[in-house]
């Protein structure tokens, strides 16, 4: 069962010495997934990064989500970043100026503002009322959390936290996790990003020259912009984005998955990462593409995909059983 919430950021974000006001308000729309069993079942937490040019309801997502939560007794909470570009009606980039300026950055605010919701009591009361819910048969109504009003719960750091990130959102999980490794339990990419600089040479000189540039998107067709800002963020943070080289120095639990037919150069990136850090396993899902071989909308799952699910299932469920011997 799934249950949707707002998280509300602040209005404005410091990127360098600009100041961006989009659309009014900043915020995280998320998902919550409840594992079977009611609370008492409940081991921990999951939360799911989308990658570039992605939401948290695109194709395998949501399917996804609900079987990780089913299959490891984990709250699963998929959430879209502030800055995807994908609005209130959760399908379509209707905020094409907020995907412009979605930097590393501000992905690293609005995943410490998530992880910061649910540890907080605020959330966990959210989650009783969900469960009271489910007895009376009553609807809920969204709620809509203030990141600027959390307090964390008493008991929230005894409750084991992993990050799964797809694409881009494996890099954003692995840079937050290199900051922070005392804040999570574990990390997941599935075909994860590992050199965050994927803009062509044409992109960059365009940014440069103009302070504007585009890309497409595959799926629909439509040309979605690119500030200036993104490049600035690449170039300001460049060593702190420097991924496989920071690896020596990990200190949390990482299981990489990867489609044998990926993405060019994302393998070899895998490869590299694991040279650097021997702890990381890696697993191979043979004739799996970046998608596992799942399209949006969603047409059922697939065999590579379902391979995804039951590889991060048991490595989660092991972590979980390290952790409660």
């Amino acid at each position: 069962m799934s249950y949707h919430f707002n998280l509300n950021m602040l209005g404005e974000s410091d990127t360098g010495n600009r100041k961006e006001k989009l659309y009014g308000s900043r915020v995280v729309r998320g998902t919550l997934h409840l594992p079977p069993g009611g609370a008492k079942a409940v081991q921990g937490t999951l939360l799911i990064c989308h990658g570039f040019k992605g939401f948290k309801d695109w194709g395998f997502f949501p399917f996804a989500a609900e079987q990780l939560a089913i299959l490891t007794n984990l709250n699963v909470v998929r959430f879209n970043f502030s800055h995807n570009g994908v609005g209130a009606d959760m399908g379509s980039f209707s905020e094409p100026e907020r995907f412009a300026v979605n930097t590393y950055e501000r992905e690293q605010e609005d995943l410490a503002s998530v992880l910061a919701l649910v540890h907080s009591e605020a959330f966990q009361q959210w989650k009783e009322q969900v469960y009271a819910s489910l007895a009376l048969s009553n609807p809920l109504r969204i709620p809509s959390f203030d990141s600027r009003m959390l307090v964390q719960a008493d008991h929230a750091s005894n409750e084991p936290t992993f990050i799964l990130g797809h694409s881009r959102g494996g890099a954003t999980a692995l840079l937050y996790a290199l900051d922070y490794s005392e804040h999570i339990a574990g990390v997941l990419t599935w075909n994860g990003v590992t050199n965050v600089d994927l803009f062509s040479t044409e992109q960059k000189e365009n940014l440069r020259a103009t302070g504007r540039s585009q890309v497409i998107n595959a799926r629909t067709g439509e040309a979605l912009p690119l500030d200036a800002v993104v490049l600035e963020d690449l170039e300001r943070n460049a060593e702190k984005y420097q991924i496989i080289e920071r690896m020596s120095t990990a200190q949390f639990p990482l299981l990489m998955v990867q489609g044998s037919n990926d993405l060019p150069g994302f393998c070899e990136g895998s490869s590299r990462l694991q040279q650097q850090y021997k702890e990381a396993e890696w697993i191979i899902i043979d004739e799996a593409g970046h998608t596992f071989q799942a399209v949006h909308p969603f047409q059922g799952t697939t065999r590579q995909l379902n391979e995804a699910i039951e590889h991060s299932a048991a490595w989660l469920k092991k972590q979980l059983q390290y952790r409660y011997k």
